[in-house]
């Protein structure tokens, strides 16, 4: 099965992380939230504005830039 980025992921569908492809800083701080390999992710909210959405994450909810988003593959459920 193809991976797709966490921003391709609908609202409110399971997503599980496969792979996290950015530099060492910003993995470092994916990797402190508890975003880690095989990691259940789903998108709950989109932004007004755009640009950033909130996923929930090991039952809490973290904002993510589309822009580190689109770094993050992921596989559906």
């Amino acid at each position: 099965m193809n991976n797709l980025s966490l921003k391709d992921i609908l609202i409110d569908e399971d997503a599980y992380v496969c792979k996290i492809i950015t530099n060492d800083a910003i993995k470092r701080r994916l990797l402190d939230i508890g975003l880690s390999f095989n990691t259940r992710v789903r998108p709950l909210y989109n932004s007004v504005s755009g640009g950033i959405r909130a996923y929930e994450i090991r039952n809490s909810l973290i904002a993510i830039r589309d822009e580190d988003a689109q770094n993050i593959l992921v596989r559906k459920a």
